[in-house]
């Protein structure tokens, strides 16, 4: 495999460097302690086209694919912006294409282009505080009622939730216990968030503030007939689709947020003057770092096996789910490391690696946790019986 960037991907990359350079780290740690969305590099993107990157273009996309779509956001993570940047277009990839592949005709005109120009902003809601990342037990249901359907019940973390103008929405619409298989009986929606219908609740979080994270209450919603997308009871299996992709997008991320986590750490071991010398000539500082620098270039060989696979629409599930391991560990070893060779420094806030250890740790959390990877890796790969 050729992991080389082609010209146009690096076209691509250039120009992701270029708006991510009148973004400095001042910038993102202002935006992370005010919580606040950080409206002008989202604009900037939103201008570059980059909201529409993987869609088709005659869909009005560019027509790139997942590897392309890793390095943009890898880019975007490693100037420092972190995941607080990469966030603002990370749903990008998953939101539209779920209505590209599954829509009708009639859904790819009318939701697509306000969504892509930015006239219109979406939140993903799928997670159910109860069901956790167990999707096949959410239960919470949308109650069809003529041309329209009705849902009540509660989502967790929508990013941007209490601001979005639609969400793409999963919902049950058979009960569970009239099910084949727990799969079955789930719908999905891409549907106005009607605030007359919707209560929203923002959560505290340890990380990546710029972009909120909210609870929504749902109070018998109406959701058009016509706003569900595919056939009713076939949700899941139309989101199982973006499974993989966003596991290589997390990968991607995690890995240029450790390296921007490295670069700021080699920097000041080069320039810190302990006891008349750089602490860089300690092997003590020198170490950590180097073994930072070779897990994450390894594991990033790993995510970019798992796009390629992705784009040759070969399967990819163990590499998926092995990037997102390896980057994530190898992205909060290295921002671990970081704060570390700061010391004291490395815990205040001004010098912002404390930033990148605090989104590094998201990276490991979502949107698998590590230990179901190697439940997947020991059953699917390896052969050995289920666990749970």
């Amino acid at each position: 495999m050729d992991f080389s960037l082609s010209p146009e991907q690096s076209e691509i990359k250039r120009s992701v460097e270029s708006i991510c350079a009148n973004y400095d780290l001042k910038y993102w740690a202002q935006k992370d302690a005010e919580e606040s969305f950080p409206e002008e590099f989202f604009q900037d993107m939103l201008a570059a086209g980059y909201t529409a990157l993987t869609l088709p273009e005659e869909q009005g996309g560019a027509g790139q694919g997942i590897a392309t779509a890793a390095m943009v956001m890898q880019t975007i993570a490693e100037s420092g912006a972190g995941m607080n940047g990469a966030s603002t277009v990370h749903s990008y990839v998953f939101i539209p294409k779920a209505i590209a592949l599954h829509g009708t005709t009639e859904q790819k005109e009318r939701m697509l282009p306000p969504l892509i120009s930015g006239a219109e902003r979406a939140c993903l809601g799928i997670t159910e505080p109860d069901a956790g990342i167990d999707t096949t037990r959410l239960r919470y249901r949308a109650i069809r009622n003529g041309d329209h359907y009705l849902f009540s019940g509660e989502k967790v973390w929508p990013t941007m939730g209490s601001t979005a103008d639609r969400i793409l929405l999963i919902a049950r619409t058979t009960p569970i216990e009239e099910c084949k298989r727990p799969i079955d009986g789930l719908s999905l929606f891409y549907t106005k968030l009607d605030r007359r219908h919707v209560e929203s609740r923002k959560i505290a979080k340890f990380g990546r503030n710029a972009m909120e994270s909210c609870q929504l209450y749902f109070n018998e919603m109406p959701i058009p007939v016509e706003d569900r997308i595919g056939d009713e009871g076939k949700g899941l299996y139309y989101l199982f689709d973006g499974l993989n992709p966003e596991r290589i997008m997390v990968a991607a991320e995690a890995i240029g947020l450790g390296r921007a986590a490295l670069r700021l750490a080699t920097n000041y071991a080069n320039e810190r003057v302990v006891f008349g010398r750089p602490i860089g000539m300690n092997q003590g500082v020198q170490h950590p770092l180097a073994e930072a620098w070779m897990k994450l270039e390894s594991a990033n060989l790993m995510m970019y096996k798992a796009a390629t696979l992705y784009d040759a629409g070969q399967d990819c599930g163990a590499e998926a789910n092995a990037a997102k391991f390896m980057c994530a560990q190898a992205s909060f070893d290295a921002c671990q490391a970081a704060v570390m060779t700061f010391g004291g420094y490395g815990y205040a806030k001004e010098f912002f690696v404390e930033r990148f250890l605090r989104e590094a740790m998201l990276t490991r959390i979502v949107p698998v946790s590590p230990n179901l990877i190697l439940c997947y890796i020991a059953e699917r790969v390896l052969g050995l019986p289920k666990s749970y």
